[in-house]
């Protein structure tokens, strides 16, 4: 989707002209996103600017095991970009994670000199457990009060992450997390040697099932009946815009919202039916997403077949929220 800004006020919060801006990076596989936060009363955030663009940090990764010269070209120029608005926000403490693709990557220090050095940013990579920590810190207030806990959910390029959350009495407990080294855009490579059809897309969602097989087993106590599916990332907010009939992708639209999941699997069909051409075409994914929409269509599929939750609710958030509400507080690691 491109570069994209935004401002927007939570409800009921309100500025104090004491608390500091705050600022976050999130570096994935394929998006590079940028958030900027006025910390108000009762832990809430005024987000008062946002960046996005797409990077493909991770392309060709899997095969070369290091980051593509023109993959890490296109990074440092969107986090310039970054280092900009966040110089001009006047933001005072900020925090910029790499995750999946600079964790795998044997030179993956030419990307944090280079950013040093031509941004002044000090870009940390995260672990997997760190990222799941930070989703779920993130995603933590759209779990649905009537539920006893939610499967977090985090599909990213080169990694996805599960995080079975669970309310106890006023507070909410991370039960137990796994993370799998395929995203969309491993995926789609792993697969790239042909049209991502109907067939395409039934191979890779058997895959990503018996991947995460096992960690459906180990979450024993898990209650479909009793949880929801709580999904963050470009896959799952594309889904809920397509469903949404959306013709163009809006985050006020999107973010929060509940759908069925057997609506959101009627979804998955029409998009597997059409071809790249005709993906491209829908507003809400556009040529960008073109070729990772049936890999992010698989992942999810197997997650719902695995977790058969009634309801997924859609957070167009994540890693940046988190790492925001953990400034805000003071609390960094």
């Amino acid at each position: 989707m491109g570069d994209s800004t935004e401002r927007e006020r939570v409800r009921g919060a309100r500025r104090s002209p004491r608390a500091p801006l705050v600022a976050a990076i999130d570096l994935g596989t394929n998006n590079c996103r940028l958030l900027i936060a006025q910390p108000a009363r009762g832990g809430a955030l005024r987000i008062v600017d946002s960046f996005s663009r797409i990077v493909r940090l991770g392309e060709g990764l899997a095969a070369s095991g290091e980051l593509a010269p023109a993959a890490i070209d296109r990074t440092v120029a969107a986090l310039k970009i970054c280092a900009e608005r966040i110089k001009k926000s006047g933001a005072r403490r900020v925090r910029a994670i790499a995750t999946h693709a600079s964790r795998n990557a044997r030179n993956a220090q030419v990307l944090i000199d280079r950013v040093a050095a031509e941004t002044g940013l000090t870009l940390e990579i995260v672990s997997a457990d760190e990222e799941a920590r930070l989703a779920a810190i993130g995603c933590a207030p759209l779990i649905g009060h009537r539920h006893a806990g939610a499967l977090v959910f985090d599909v990213g390029g080169g990694s996805t992450e599960v995080i079975w959350m669970r309310r106890r009495k006023a507070e909410i407990e991370t039960v137990q997390s796994a993370s799998e080294p395929v995203g969309v855009v491993s995926l789609a490579e792993m697969h790239g040697g042909g049209p991502q059809d109907r067939a395409c897309y039934e191979r890779m969602r058997a895959e990503m099932t018996a991947l995460f097989a096992p960690a459906r087993d180990a979450m024993a106590g898990f209650a479909p009946q009793t949880h929801h599916l709580l999904g963050t990332s470009g896959t799952v907010t594309t889904l809920a815009g397509v469903a949404l009939g959306l013709d163009r992708y809006v985050r006020a639209k999107v973010d929060g919202t509940w759908h069925a999941c057997a609506d959101i699997l009627r979804t998955i069909d029409r998009i597997v039916a059409l071809d790249r051409d005709g993906r491209a075409a829908v507003g809400c994914i556009g040529p960008d997403r073109a070729d990772l929409v049936v890999p992010g269509c698989a992942i999810f599929a197997a997650i719902a077949t695995l977790w058969p939750c009634a309801q997924l609710r859609v957070a167009d958030r994540g890693l940046r929220e988190g790492i925001l509400r953990e400034l805000a507080a003071g609390a960094r690691r």
